[in-house]
């Protein structure tokens, strides 16, 4: 299944799962009901913040809404996975693992370029975001405090606060981790 049916297919089941209408939901994630009704029909395109918009109003991680069921063992090349981008900045997320069922963590591989830097709404209260920088340079952390980061640099931070990624050389990758309570 291609990134778009696993996220209309991963909507619908949250949906369902919460026992919401289109309406309730498109009201709580603050979108129209026609870009929700397109989303779990396979026919939009959804950016980063309307999955996280989505995943808070549904009480699920971003990760449960663009990962696909996974195989014992998994390999996810350098470029491949599903990824998703953000609306005003050069951001990509890859999903690289999410939570199994009793454990609370998903990791993804970010990739983003110098501009406009990607902020990020809070996340569920608990949530703790890690950060390892793997190549480049980068600001990263509190949106009010962001730290330096050079590669092999780690850095811990509240998820549950507004935070922000910005590259400031071309190419900077990171792998970060979620933590959920």
């Amino acid at each position: 299944m291609d990134l778009i049916g696993t996220i209309a297919a991963s909507i619908r089941r949250e949906r369902t799962r919460a026992g919401l209408s289109l309406t309730e939901l498109a009201k709580r994630a603050g979108i129209a009901k026609s870009t929700l009704s397109q989303l779990e029909n396979g026919s939009g395109n959804p950016s980063v913040e309307t999955l996280w918009a989505l995943g808070a109003a549904l009480g699920v991680p971003f990760s449960h809404l663009v990962d696909p069921p996974r195989p014992t063992t998994r390999v996810i090349r350098a470029g491949e996975g599903p990824a998703t981008h953000a609306e005003h900045a050069d951001y990509t997320a890859v999903v690289l693992a999410t939570c199994p069922p009793g454990a609370r963590r998903d990791i993804y591989r970010i990739v983003f370029q110098p501009g406009e830097p990607r902020l990020s709404a809070p996340h569920l209260p608990g949530t703790v975001e890690h950060a390892v920088l793997a190549t480049g340079h980068a600001l990263i952390g509190p949106a009010d405090a962001p730290v330096e980061l050079r590669p092999g640099d780690y850095l811990s931070y509240p998820g549950d606060a507004p935070h922000s990624f910005r590259a400031l050389v071309p190419d900077t990758s990171a792998v970060m981790v979620m933590e959920h309570i």
